[in-house]
């Protein structure tokens, strides 16, 4: 299926690893400009710009902090300068720090609070600015299905990713007059390099939710973000598409 996307403009937050990269790519493949944020891993973004540039696209690695609001609405003004224009937001950069809530420290509940929420947040606060000016766009935002069902030991991951579910859903309201569709992407267990340093018994007991026996390829995910962010989904928006296999259902 042609998605239309040729030509069109996209930012991935944390688009050097796993999904983020996988999502990057893939808009690439179906003839995006893409433009990642990412904190630490500078050859990996590299290699994904190298990537996307030898596909004929234009692409662009910005180091920058999710957490900070500034460093947002800089990079969003960089790529609409550079790209001419903005049309696709991809919000997936995030990180976790588990922990009982008895144990759990005032720094790990706002530190993965401020990245995986206030981040969210301010990208999405700056797409949906320029967005609304041009009368269209795409917000796509990455959460997970513990943001629906909660999870022992992450009540600061499981709140963080709930109120992005949330903040998608009023984002949705708000913008559906502007033709821009705001959409969430909420995986279950995906095989990222992440993926393969959890401990057997916890990824045995996720296997063992599934329905389809086996967990999604970071690819998998990437194509139903892309399906969102193409004209074929016009009239999806405050949805929540959940990519699992069945684990939470």
């Amino acid at each position: 299926m042609d998605l239309g996307l040729e030509g069109k403009n996209a930012i991935v937050t944390g688009g050097s690893l796993g999904i983020g990269s996988a999502i990057a790519l893939v808009l690439a493949e179906e003839g995006c400009n893409i433009a990642i944020n990412y904190r630490r891993h500078d050859a990996e973004a590299k290699e994904v710009v190298a990537k996307a540039e030898a596909m004929g696209r234009k692409g662009l690695a910005i180091k920058a902090d999710v957490s900070s609001y500034d460093d947002a609405q800089n990079m969003v003004d960089t790529v609409v300068k550079e790209f001419g224009r903005l049309d696709i937001m991809v919000c997936n950069a995030g990180i976790n720090w588990d922990g009982v809530i008895w144990k759990m420290s005032e720094e790990q509940w706002d530190t993965v609070i401020n990245v995986n929420l206030k981040g969210y947040f301010n990208y999405n606060k700056a797409a949906a600015a320029v967005m609304k000016e041009q009368k269209g766009g795409k917000i796509v935002n990455i959460s997970s299905i513990n943001g629906m069902r909660g999870k022992f030991a992450q009540s600061n991951y499981a709140a963080s990713k709930g109120g992005e579910i949330a903040m998608s859903k009023s984002l949705a309201k708000e913008l559906g007059k502007f033709n821009v569709n705001v959409n969430v992407v909420a995986p279950g267990m995906v095989m990222t390099d992440m993926a393969y340093s959890i401990p057997q018994e916890f990824l045995a007991a996720a296997m063992d939710e599934t329905v389809v026996g086996r967990f999604a390829t970071p690819e998998e995910c990437a194509n139903v973000v892309a399906f969102l962010c193409s004209d074929k989904s016009r009239h999806v928006t405050g949805e929540v598409i959940k990519v699992d296999g069945g684990q939470y259902m």
